[in-house]
């Protein structure tokens, strides 16, 4: 797929690798193969697996774009950033992140995409930092969070800019579950083999029904 996505597929179950040996920042580049990525696991697959390289997930947008002067460049890189936050929100199979670690910014907004999310017992930071550091949190944003966050949590998540570790991200809404490094693969690869035994059809048409409002509300913001 791309040198900073690697793309495996094995028993109807692809694994999504993002790595591009930095922060996993969540640049064009990255969008774009994740989004490849996605359109070829519809042929492929049942199941979604991703996840990132030791240690982090990924550390949101590419700041060197958000903080420069190109404003062609910044708002391609939203709007590509938002179709695939919502592509991933929408799709038809199951999506589970194996969290390998830090999870900011857009990080955590990919995390509030998926269905199924397992993150690495420890001290990861997982959260909405935006505010912290002088960003508004865009509409989309917002509206995933209040989808999938708690709603105790919402207004510290989002206006307090907290960020958690695992367990926090657990009790918040950000993760499921957690569980030691050395069970993340396996722990994924059994939530997707039970997740893969799923009816397609209703799966797809159930997630559809069930997302259809905060995905309106998001394109009705423009």
């Amino acid at each position: 797929m791309s040198e900073i996505l690697t793309y495996q597929c094995a028993g109807g179950v692809v694994t999504m690798t993002l790595d591009d040996g930095k922060a996993n920042a969540f640049g064009i580049e990255m969008i774009a193969a994740l989004s490849a990525g996605l359109d070829r696991a519809l042929k492929d697959a049942k199941v979604v697996v991703i996840t990132g390289r030791p240690g982090v997930l990924c550390g949101g947008f590419d700041l060197k774009v958000i903080r420069g002067d190109d404003e062609v460049k910044k708002d391609a890189m939203r709007n590509a950033g938002l179709d695939a936050m919502l592509k991933l929100y929408a799709h038809p199979q199951p999506v589970i992140f194996a969290c390998t670690g830090h999870a900011v910014a857009a990080g955590a907004l990919l995390l509030l995409t998926g269905d199924h999310r397992i993150g690495v017992k420890g001290a990861s930071k997982i959260g909405l930092n935006e505010v912290a550091i002088g960003l508004p949190l865009p509409v989309f944003g917002l509206e995933l969070a209040r989808d999938r966050l708690d709603p105790r949590a919402l207004t510290a998540a989002t206006l307090g800019a907290e960020i958690y570790d695992t367990d926090g991200a657990v009790a918040a809404g950000y993760l499921d579950q957690a569980v030691n490094a050395d069970a993340l693969a396996t722990t994924a690869q059994g939530v997707a083999e039970r997740m893969s035994k799923l009816d397609t059809s209703a799966f797809a048409s159930t997630k559809l029904r069930l997302r259809l409002g905060t995905i309106a509300r998001i394109r009705d913001a423009g």
